[in-house]
């Protein structure tokens, strides 16, 4: 297709001399400015990607990927619906649990979280919420032990630790020759938990499942069953399918449909994000025009000389098209390298970053997790340099087309 001479041209065109030196140095700034519009591109994907993987891992780590629970908010025969379970096809785990909303209180401070009760076995081996325990381990919640485990967030609010004993005060009450009084119990902490997502670790306490249904008075009944499936992303018809055996009558949830705004969010920004940052590749790809029109007026004579040799005006069409490809070829494998490289340590980066302005710029109340985390999708670097790359050669027709029109009777006219 391209002629070994005209590559040669091509890249005579490109290299610096003594009188072309300014158009060499736009060239360059070109690449560059191509170059940090691939890498900016790539390292904002990247981090959409991590941010939205990493939320979906330590989210399924406290939660679980679907639940059943009974119409009342209780389920009573939670054994059998539990065997069910475990048949199914796609379910690995199922685990009884309880959750309620209660008031903890130490010395004078008072706040309001989500109490969930577990049974500490069965609860190791479905989820992995176990791993984000410090201080403390499952088998610690001993049915009349009358423990709890707090997350770390909320210990740190509530001023407790390790040792203490909190009071907790259900929102059900008692009735009472004074009156209706809510049911208290004080609890013994033995450890904290740490998910890295401030939204659990600030609003969650877990304690026995027995003793969560004694507090509560439910007896033998329980909230529902946690599911755990081999793939999380069949959850929303696997817990269905579930349901529908066990005769209907149950209300379903999973994780999907119980974060779907945000995980929507996280799309719709991504591909907002990808939008304008490819706008940003495509003035840096544009610049290439400017650049390859300077090139074409300055070798006006050259090109008229190349003609009287014999060239064909597509000939001296490819010549121009392989240095904007060759500038565009160069801006987006550095771009690529550049954004790869600091999205395997954009975290490192971030912590050097707030270090060096002595500022906070990931607040875990607001972003769910202190850290920045980037996850490559390689699908998404080749979608980058195949779009940037298209721009550039898109970008070469009009200054390489403006060349091969040139009259060679008319430029060399006058010398």
């Amino acid at each position: 297709m391209f002629n070994s001479w005209e590559w040669l041209v091509g890249l005579t065109y490109l290299r610096a001399g003594q009188k072309r030196s300014f158009i060499s140095f736009i060239s360059l700034i070109s690449a560059l400015g191509l170059m940090l519009g691939v890498a900016v591109l790539i390292v904002v994907l990247s981090v959409m990607n991590g941010f939205e993987r990493e939320l979906r891992t330590r989210m399924l780590a406290v939660t679980s990927h679907a639940t059943l629970m009974g119409l009342n908010g209780q389920l009573a025969n939670w054994r059998e619906a539990r065997v069910s379970a475990l048949k199914t096809k796609g379910v690995v785990y199922a685990v009884p649990y309880f959750e309620a909303q209660a008031m903890l209180a130490y010395g004078k401070r008072v706040i309001g979280t989500g109490v969930r009760g577990i049974d500490p076995d069965l609860e190791r081996a479905a989820t992995g919420l176990s791993q984000s325990i410090r201080n403390a381990q499952l088998e610690d919640l001993q049915p009349g032990s009358w423990r709890v485990i707090l997350g770390s967030a909320l210990a740190e609010e509530l001023g407790v630790r390790k040792g203490d004993s909190v009071l907790l005060i259900t929102p059900e009450g008692s009735a009472t020759p004074e009156g209706v009084v809510p049911r208290m119990r004080r609890l013994h902490v033995v450890g904290t938990f740490e998910s890295g997502m401030y939204e659990f670790d600030r609003g969650l306490a877990l304690m026995n499942l027995r003793d969560a249904a004694r507090l509560y008075r439910l007896g033998d009944t329980v909230s529902g069953l946690r599911l755990a499936l081999a793939d999380p992303l069949r959850a929303p018809e696997v817990v269905r399918q579930l349901a529908l055996s066990l005769g209907g009558g149950f209300y379903v949830s999973d994780w999907t449909s119980k974060h779907a705004n945000f995980f929507r969010s996280i799309e719709i920004t991504k591909g907002l994000l990808f939008i304008i940052l490819s706008l940003m590749v495509g003035v840096a790809a544009f610049n290439i025009v400017a650049t390859l029109v300077m090139i074409v007026k300055d070798k006006q004579t050259d090109i008229a000389l190349l003609r009287t040799l014999g060239a064909s005006p597509r000939s001296i069409l490819r010549i121009f098209v392989i240095q904007g490809v060759l500038i565009g070829l160069s801006g987006t494998l550095l771009g690529a390298l550049l954004g790869l490289l600091i999205s395997h340590n954009i975290e490192m980066l971030v912590h050097m970053l707030e270090w060096f302005l002595s500022m906070e710029l990931l607040d875990k109340k607001v972003y769910f997790m202190s850290d920045l985390p980037a996850y490559v999708e390689w699908l998404d670097v080749i979608q980058v340099c195949a779009i940037a790359l298209f721009l550039c050669a898109f970008a070469t027709i009009y200054p390489a087309w403006r060349a091969s029109k040139t009259q060679p009777a008319e430029v060399l006219r006058h010398d």
